[in-house]
C-alpha cells in the first residue's frame, strides 16, 4: 500500500469521548459485534484490515470501542464478513454518537423545536454557517482543538442544517450582528461564500434574518446571545449570556424575560427586506 494510501486509510472514524457514557456505550457494542463476525468468520485483524482497506491497529480500536467508525467502514465490513446488511445497519446506531454530546443535545432540541429565535452577537448563529466558514471559525478556539475534535465538530455543525428541509418548517427568525458579518473569518472568499449563504437561505419563507446595525446600540442585546427555542407541547427552552447565569432555562418567567429582550432587539433591527439589500451591498464591497 502507498504511503498516500495508507494516510487516506489511518482515519476510520473519530475518538470517542470518554466523559459521553451512552455514545461509549454504543461504541462498544457496535465493536463487540464486529469482532464477534469477524473471529466467526476465520478472519485475523490484519487480514481483515487488508480486506477492507484499513490498518490492523485501528481495526482493533474499532472493535474495542475507543474508535467511532466511519460509515464507509460499515459498508466494508458488511460486505467482506458477509453479513447481508446487518453490519451496515449498524450505521444508524453510530450515526448521532459520531458528533460530540453537546451538539447531539443541541440537535435533537432543534429538530424538535416548531420556532427558534437567536439573537447573535460575536459570530453568526452555527445553522448560518458554510463548512468552509465553521472550520475557520471552531479553529480559532484556543485551547486549539486537535484534528479530531475539529472534524467532529464541523461534522456535527453541518448536520444540524438538516432544520431547513423539515416539513413542516419550522419559523426560523435570526438577528445578527453588523461585525458578525463585516468580521471576514477564513478569509475574503470564505466571507463572500458565507454572504451568499445568508442571501440563499434568507430567501426561504420560512426564515427572517435580520442586520442589527453597529450603530444602534440601544437595545437589550448588549449584554450577549438570546436564543429561545419553542415546541409543538407549548414548551420552550431559551438563554441569554448574561442572564441566568448563561443557563439554558424552561421557566415560564424565565423565559419571558428571555423573549422580551428579544422582541425588543428584533424590533431595533433592520426589517428582513433592508437586511437582505445589506448584505447584497457589503458581499459587493468585500
Amino acid at each position: 500500500m502507498s504511503e498516500e494510501s495508507q494516510n487516506e486509510t489511518d482515519e476510520p472514524g473519530w475518538e470517542v469521548d470518554p466523559d459521553d457514557e451512552s455514545g461509549a456505550a454504543v461504541v462498544a457494542t457496535v465493536g463487540r459485534q464486529l469482532r464477534l463476525r469477524r473471529e466467526a468468520a476465520g478472519l485475523r485483524a490484519a487480514e481483515f484490515g487488508e480486506a477492507i482497506g484499513y490498518g490492523e491497529d485501528l481495526v482493533y480500536k474499532v472493535e474495542s470501542g475507543t474508535r467511532i467508525p466511519r460509515q464507509e467502514y460499515l459498508d466494508k465490513a458488511d460486505k467482506v464478513l458477509g453479513a447481508r446488511g446487518l453490519i451496515s445497519a449498524m450505521k444508524q446506531d453510530v450515526a448521532e454518537v459520531r458528533y460530540p454530546k453537546k451538539v447531539r443535545d443541541l440537535a435533537r432540541l432543534e429538530a424538535r423545536a416548531v420556532e427558534l429565535l437567536s439573537y447573535g452577537s460575536h459570530n453568526l448563529h452555527g445553522l448560518l454557517q458554510t463548512e468552509e466558514y465553521a472550520w475557520a471559525l471552531l479553529g480559532t478556539r484556543r485551547p486549539a482543538l486537535s484534528e479530531d475534535e475539529l472534524e467532529r465538530a464541523v461534522a456535527g455543525r453541518m448536520a444540524r442544517r438538516s432544520i431547513f428541509d423539515r416539513s413542516p418548517a419550522p419559523e426560523l427568525s435570526f438577528v445578527q450582528e453588523e461585525v458578525t458579518l463585516r468580521r471576514p473569518t477564513g478569509g475574503t472568499m470564505v466571507q463572500r461564500r458565507q454572504l451568499e449563504r445568508l442571501l440563499e437561505v434568507g430567501q426561504m419563507r420560512n426564515v427572517e434574518i435580520q442586520v442589527m446595525p453597529t450603530n444602534c446600540w440601544e437595545h437589550p442585546g448588549t449584554g450577549g446571545r438570546i436564543q429561545v427555542l419553542k415546541f409543538g407541547d407549548g414548551s420552550a427552552v431559551g438563554r441569554n449570556d448574561d442572564e441566568f447565569g448563561g443557563r439554558p432555562v424552561s421557566n415560564p418567567r424565565q423565559l419571558r424575560i428571555i423573549e422580551l429582550r428579544y422582541g425588543i432587539t428584533r424590533a431595533a433591527a433592520l426589517t428582513p427586506g433592508e437586511s437582505m439589500a445589506f448584505i447584497e451591498r457589503l458581499l459587493g464591497d468585500t
